[in-house]
């Protein structure tokens, strides 16, 4: 994915704009970065729980305890995404960073599991607000 395609990408979430069926695993990721390297002014943690729910909806989605926003996932996706861009250059671009989150362990969707039980991370409780790992800690 190029820079421009990033751009285009997390333009398009924020504007909700964005073809529902384009918001993949990838995309979240793409749109972290992009949002952290490239608007400074965006404090993702803060933000993005706002963000995303605005977006599901404008795509038709509901946020509710069992679809749509969910908190754990979110907050430890850009723990996870911060951590991976400290490993990089100050100058990295979102396209590189992207290729690179894509090339580690966060590019299979299912890396939270590696952390998190399913029961765990698919409960209410998780989607509401932060619930720490149950399996083992996320990396320092």
């Amino acid at each position: 994915m190029t820079d421009d395609e990033i751009e285009r990408l997390a333009t398009g979430f924020c504007a909700c704009t964005l073809p529902k069926a384009q918001w993949t695993h990838g995309a979240h990721f793409a749109t972290a970065l992009w949002l952290i390297l490239q608007r400074p002014e965006i404090i993702a943690e803060r933000d993005m729980p706002a963000m995303i729910r605005r977006y599901n909806e404008s795509v038709g989605g509901v946020n509710s305890d069992t679809g749509g926003y969910h908190e754990t996932i979110t907050q430890a996706s850009l723990y996870m995404t911060r951590a991976l861009l400290a490993g990089l250059p100050p100058d990295v671009t979102p396209a590189s960073a992207f290729a690179t989150l894509m090339a580690s362990p966060l590019g299979d969707k299912d890396w939270l599991f590696t952390y998190w039980s399913q029961d765990t991370l698919m409960s209410v409780a998780a989607r509401r607000n932060w619930v720490a790992p149950d399996l083992q800690s996320l990396p320092a």
